[in-house]
């Protein structure tokens, strides 16, 4: 029986949102012939998307709320572009994934010609901003939630959601040694991953703090070795360039994250995705986050929940360090570094904990979800 067609309109331009938004292709197109218009990253533009060519996914990849603001005239021009491309294709379904207040211009939109609207990770309305809660209502038809505690907000709100839980809920860590031997390291090497985010605003604020606390702690261990996974080649050579990277003995490498962390006893991140990645593969994170002060004096007023880190909002404990703005220094990176490497069992006793909250439904689930709603 041949299957029925579907046009797919979606945005997955972040790092961790293309690799959700390819997942939940691939299992729709068990169900559909799948039409895929719109923007994504390099795993969804695997997928076979039709894409406007005057459009990188990267030209998404500003952060805070400053950064939106410089580079609002090219922000409303992609914006602009993309609706009218969504239009003229006569997309069945919008799903939109992670970048929740970019996606929800075109829920408004296109939810108003009559289009299916999905938000696939939703907006963290539970720890702030919470009056966005009246705009999902209103312009998303289904909201597809990482975590359990998510749905359980809904739930309270008396909306409908999906647990689609966590792809990280399947990570496993790759074997020590053949990871050793495919990167050539040397095994005797004490190796610390370094995770600098996915951003340029990211890289440039944080990766010399990183390096410089890199070197700080190999005057304490000169066994150290740190191993620097770069989201893509743009951010590798940028981190090339640096001052001081090739002071620290490290490896650079493209997409190894998981490989990386495997290996790693201890990583340093940017706050965000990584630092669950982190967690799960048993690389007990230490969670850094720092923007410009106008974005931190902002924010810092109207976040509500505790904890910045993904580890800690998890459990709704305080377990894993978050090193946040003026509290971010070598020294405090130091600090942490040293109270993990004298008690890690103390971090690691927590790691089930987390994989329980992000177990969900899973993709084919989500595609069945979607199929309903059309």
């Amino acid at each position: 029986m041949s299957k029925e067609n579907i046009k797919i309109g979606i945005i997955a331009a972040e790092h961790s949102g293309d690799r959700l938004g390819a997942k939940l292709i691939d299992s729709i197109k068990d169900i559909y012939e799948v039409e895929l218009y719109g923007l994504g990253g390099p795993e969804v533009d695997s997928k076979n998307i039709n894409s406007l060519p005057e459009i990188n996914y990267q030209d998404l990849h500003v952060m805070g709320l400053i950064d939106p603001l410089l580079n609002l005239p090219k922000l409303l021009s992609i914006r602009k572009k993309l609706l009218n491309f969504f239009i003229k294709k006569n997309i069945d379904v919008f799903i939109g994934v992670d970048s929740p207040d970019f996606n929800m211009f075109f829920h408004k939109k296109l939810k108003k010609q009559g289009i299916k609207t999905i938000q696939v990770v939703s907006p963290s309305v539970w720890g702030w901003r919470e009056s966005r809660i009246k705009a999902i209502k209103a312009n998303i038809d289904l909201t597809m939630c990482l975590f359990k505690f998510e749905c359980d907000f809904y739930n309270k709100k008396n909306m409908q959601s999906f647990f689609l839980g966590h792809p990280f809920a399947q990570l496993k860590q790759g074997d020590h040694d053949e990871l050793i031997n495919k990167y050539n390291l040397e095994k005797s090497k004490k190796f610390v991953s370094i995770l600098p985010g996915s951003r340029v605003s990211e890289v440039s604020q944080l990766m010399p703090i990183y390096i410089d606390s890199a070197k700080h702690l190999l005057q304490h261990d000169k066994n150290l070795f740190f191993l620097i996974p770069a989201a893509n080649t743009k951010l590798a050579s940028m981190i090339k360039g640096l001052e001081g990277i090739n002071q620290i003995p490290h490896q650079l490498s493209i997409a190894s994250a998981q490989d990386f962390l495997s290996i790693s006893s201890i990583s340093i991140v940017t706050s965000g995705t990584a630092s669950l990645e982190s967690a799960v593969l048993k690389s007990i994170p230490i969670i850094c986050y720092k923007t410009n002060k106008l974005n931190y004096a902002i924010l810092s007023r109207l976040i509500k929940t505790p904890f910045i880190g993904l580890p800690n909002l998890l459990i709704q404990k305080h377990i894993f360090p978050e090193l946040i703005q003026n509290n971010l220094s070598i020294e405090t990176i130091a600090s942490s570094f040293n109270k993990i490497d004298l008690h890690p069992e103390l971090y690691q006793s927590h790691i089930s904990e987390i994989n329980n909250s992000m177990t969900g439904e899973g993709f084919k689930a989500a595609a069945t979800a979607i199929k309903n709603k059309l």
